[in-house]
């Protein structure tokens, strides 16, 4: 293998054995003019905004069984680009055909609207593209992530820049090439690679971009939403999450206990929605708590292919550094770890970015550790007295993306659910996720929604058409 610097190429290295997988050729900020003015000339020149719907439509499903077709390999390639157990891994592949498949429908059945006239017009509203728009997306999921940005963009006419994190850049090549195979226009799809801070912040501020869908941390949301103001384009901004995962003492408890875990542990934690604060009624907190930390314990943390893994190794051995210093941190406050805030031992962990489950109490709500997202495998646990009590410390953070309650009383179900400042709001299972219904949070967890019909409405601009009726002359004034 050639000599290479790290500003020259991404490198891609296995969470679980510290290998290196793969590289890819960084994006110099200088290319950007190049990348945006390709964008363009496909948009204008391709005849793809104008091609009839289900005709569009017919790529985007060639797009679906690319990726069908390639389930295995690109799930493969995902486990040793991030390090998320194969089984996860197929299922985001799954996913990402589902995606494509189902913006594939909404393209060709999507209506607009005749609206009602108050005057002798016929006025009604069409879709149009924005022309290049800029998809940015994070290490946690790539596959998914990319066709959840990419796929309705192109149905909506646009021409798009995939940018993927410099942490995970192996997966977004392979979509490109597999949309090109099946019929899309060259140029309609372009993959921008480098480091968010430099060639992130170049695409975002690109005066050809148009739109901007972004998905990671709130931080680098504001940046971005900041640039965006400015520029007065449109934002898409899906950000963190410190979701309360509630358990009432009515609940299914061996049930609400399994989905506690898997919704905190599956993943190594590392999703947005992450139930990374367990709120437990008063009356069975140490009951339930107790359950939790004994199935923490017994979670399988493997190496993702290994027969049986639950839990594999953490995406990067930086971010791993970051959960360390976290659980530090919540040590510190005065925080209790029950069980894991450790790197594992024995030898088959000693290559890898592993780090156990970790169940964290003894924090009050304002406590750092309970109002800012590790992104990793690590729950905080507090009781509460009631129903008042639960909203006041569930909705007192910053975020807003998720929750979860446990409950066999709808009415409470029914209050709880409303009450709570959540995008989504799971009650009696969690992690839910669905092509066909809106994703988004509130407060510092984002601005928009992405999937279902608005994911692909996101990615347009309305425009109003008037056709006049007048038997007569409009006149200056009536």
């Amino acid at each position: 293998m050639n000599a290479f610097t790290p500003e020259e190429f991404l490198i891609s290295t296995d969470p679980a054995t510290g290998l290196q997988v793969g590289r890819v050729p960084v994006t110099s900020v200088d290319e950007l003019d190049g990348i945006v003015a390709r964008g363009w000339k496909a948009f204008n020149e391709s005849g793809w905004k104008s091609l009839l719907p289900h005709r569009r439509a017919a790529v985007l499903r060639a797009i679906a069984d690319g990726l069908a077709a390639e389930k295995e390999s690109l799930a493969q390639l995902q486990m040793r680009d991030n390090g998320k157990p194969i089984g996860e891994c197929r299922g985001m592949v799954d996913s990402a055909v589902g995606t494509f498949l189902y913006y594939a429908s909404v393209c060709e059945t999507l209506e607009t609207d005749v609206t009602p006239a108050r005057g002798d017009y016929v006025s009604f509203t069409v879709l149009e593209p924005y022309g290049v728009v800029a998809a940015i997306t994070p290490w946690n999921s790539p596959i998914m992530n990319d066709a959840t940005k990419v796929a309705p963009a192109l149905a909506a006419g646009n021409a798009v820049l995939l940018k993927p994190s410099e942490d995970s850049p192996l997966l977004a090549p392979e979509l490109l090439r597999i949309a090109l195979a099946a019929g899309l226009p060259e140029g309609l799809l372009q993959v921008v690679q480098g480091r968010g801070a430099t060639v992130g912040a170049a695409l975002v501020a690109h005066p050809g971009v148009r739109m901007v869908s972004f998905t990671g941390g709130t931080h680098s949301g504001q940046a971005i939403g900041k640039v965006a103001g400015e520029r007065l384009i449109p934002v898409a901004l899906e950000l963190g999450g410190k979701s309360p995962h509630v358990v009432f003492a009515d609940a299914n408890i061996e049930h609400a206990v399994a989905a506690v875990v898997a919704g905190i542990f599956g993943s190594a934690g590392q999703s947005c929605v992450a139930g990374s604060r367990l709120f437990i009624e008063q009356s069975i907190y140490q009951d339930v708590l107790e359950r939790v930390v004994q199935r923490a314990r017994e979670l399988r943390v493997a190496a993702p292919d290994a027969p049986g893994v639950e839990m594999g190794p953490l995406a990067s051995f930086h971010h791993r550094e970051r959960v360390i210093r976290f659980v530090d941190r919540a040590r510190s406050e005065g925080g209790r770890v029950l069980c894991g805030g450790a790197i594992p031992d024995g030898a088959d962990y000693s290559k890898g970015a592993y780090y156990l489950p970790t169940v964290i109490d003894g924090l009050g709500p304002e406590a750092l550790s309970c109002q800012e997202e590790a992104f990793g495998p690590v729950l905080v646990v507090l009781p509460f007295r009631d129903e008042a009590d639960l909203i006041a410390q569930g909705n007192g953070t910053a975020f807003g993306l998720a929750c979860g309650i446990w409950t066999e009383s709808f009415k409470r179900a029914w209050r709880i659910g409303r009450a709570l400042e959540a995008g989504s709001v799971w009650i009696n299972t969690y992690k839910q996720s669905v092509t066909s219904t809106p994703f988004g949070g509130f407060k510092s967890s984002g601005i928009g929604r992405e999937k279902g019909i608005d994911g692909l409405r996101l990615y347009a601009q309305v425009k109003s058409l008037y056709f006049g009726l007048h038997e007569n002359p409009l006149a200056v004034a009536k």
